[in-house]
């Protein structure tokens, strides 16, 4: 069979469609997860031993249960106990709370290896602890972790793939369908090996642009 992508010119709007939702879905689950990530990675170094207990067994919870199982159980389980969500919502939901869980590792790493001395510093100034972690361990521990959290939003993208098998006519699962309908998988999941390939590189050079604007003085005084 002749390789023939102008097979599915007709099929761009629709793929097009597909690939919008998608960017929605991880835009959200982007923002949902950083949210829940600081939260729970400020739990997991606070001196309070429940906060930090409860984060801990979040994250254990959320990291050790496959992606697909969590997914289900919000769409298909919930609705058994009279919690019914659509299939974007619980796609982005289930996305924030599992990536949460990694980011939350990522945010903790980045607070941990601040250097002890800029902490006792501000506390000597007089600052208050809330105002010491708004301004001066979030923003270093941020800075820190540009890299490692650009890996697990990369991540996400990846994952969000998964949402076709709860209906959701995302990237993949208009693709599927396209697939279906022209008998020619292969140009069809050649497209979408390409249209990831270039989602994820686009997210690289994008946090690699931001590391290197919130490091820049850190180069410069390197210079």
């Amino acid at each position: 069979m002749k390789f023939d992508l102008s097979i599915l010119a007709k099929h761009i709007p629709f793929l097009l469609e597909g690939a919008w939702l998608t960017l929605q879905a991880c835009t959200l689950a982007v923002i949902g997860s950083l949210v829940l990530g600081l939260a729970v990675g400020a739990m997991r170094t606070s001196a309070s031993p429940l906060l930090n207990r409860v984060a801990a067994i979040y994250v254990d919870i959320f990291r050790n249960i496959p992606f697909i199982v969590q997914l289900f159980f919000f769409y298909f389980g919930l609705p058994e106990i009279g919690i019914y969500i659509d299939a974007f919502t619980t796609g982005v939901v289930a996305l924030s709370v599992a990536g949460g869980a990694f980011t939350s590792d990522v945010i903790r790493s980045g607070i941990l290896a601040i250097d002890p001395g800029i902490i006792e510093a501000a506390q000597v100034s007089g600052l208050r602890k809330s105002t010491i972690f708004r301004k001066i361990i979030l923003p270093i521990a941020l800075r820190a972790s540009i890299r490692p959290l650009g890996s697990v939003f990369i991540n996400l993208i990846l994952t969000s793939s998964i949402l076709s098998t709860i209906t959701l006519n995302e990237l993949t699962g208009s693709a599927k369908i396209v697939a279906s309908n022209t008998f020619r998988p292969f140009e069809v999941y050649f497209v979408l090996l390409v249209a990831y390939a270039a989602l994820t590189y686009a997210v690289s050079i994008l946090i690699g642009m931001l590391h290197r604007h919130l490091n820049r003085h850190q180069q410069e005084g390197a210079v």
